[in-house]
């Protein structure tokens, strides 16, 4: 399927690696340009060479406010514009509510939540002004299906869900998309420190934790980061079109809700 994004500038966030590199591969393969920022100035290059295309690694704490306006103004300075925005960040500390400080909380908000709404108003203004645009937020299956250990994740993640529709409302009129994507377990770094942090919990081991994981899954199995960046990809592009506001599951039928 030609996805006609070609050409497109793309910023996409933490992807040194993970879900963020797959986001970026997919687009550097329908001929995007794309802006990847990470922590780690060398997993950021290794990415960067690793992608190939036309690809700026910038190295940037999505925490950090002035860090993401340096990135976005860099950006900007390579490729003139931005007309795509994938969010995404590392999940907050797994813990249960009682666990939690509120010092964790306030660091939850920051990390999950305050800096998407920091990258989506640098981009915005391009796209309304060019009435094109696209941004996909990439969130959690906890959005919709909260889990204990995960207390700030679930909590911010169905946040997101919530702004994903009022932005999708206040902008799609200027022809700007804005979805989510909420990943279920996936092979990632986060979803080994998860199987570490659970097992520990459980006094299991990691093998017995993705064993129980695979068979909670109706496919049997995890995802490949592939998987998603491929999903995400579709997003940013002419095919989804008529497609805003949604908070779409890409989790292997993990969900068991309807809605």
């Amino acid at each position: 399927m030609e996805l006609g994004i070609t050409g497109r500038v793309a910023m996409v966030a933490a992807a040194s690696k993970g879900l963020g590199k797959a986001a970026a591969a997919a687009l550097v393969k329908e001929g995007c340009r794309v802006s990847i920022c990470g922590r780690d100035r060398a997993a950021l290059e290794a990415a960067r060479a690793e992608l190939g295309g036309s690809v700026l690694a910038v190295p940037c704490d999505v925490t950090n406010p002035a860090e993401i306006e340096d990135w976005f103004k860099a950006t900007l300075a390579a490729f003139g514009q931005v007309d795509i925005l994938v969010t995404n960040t590392g999940g907050p500390p797994a813990a249960t509510f009682l666990d939690l400080t509120e010092a964790q909380w306030e660091s939850g908000v920051q990390s999950t939540l305050l800096n998407v709404v920091r990258m989506s108003r640098l981009v915005l203004p391009g796209m309304r002004e060019r009435k094109w645009g696209r941004i996909v937020h990439i969130t959690s299956l906890v959005a919709k299906q909260p889990v204990p250990l995960l207390t700030i994740s679930s909590a911010l993640r169905a946040g997101l869900s919530a702004l994903t529709k009022t932005m999708a409302t206040e902008f799609g009129p200027d022809n700007v998309l804005v979805n989510a994507l909420l990943p279920g377990h996936v092979l990632t770094d986060r979803q080994l420190h998860l199987a570490e942090v659970r097992s520990r919990k459980d006094g299991t081991t990691v093998e017995d934790y993705f064993e129980k994981a695979n068979a909670s899954i109706p496919v049997r199995r995890l995802g490949r980061p592939e998987e998603i960046g491929d999903v995400i990809a579709f997003l940013c592009s002419e095919r989804a079109s008529y497609l805003t506001g949604s908070s779409i599951q890409v989790d292997g039928g993990i969900i068991q809700g309807t809605l």
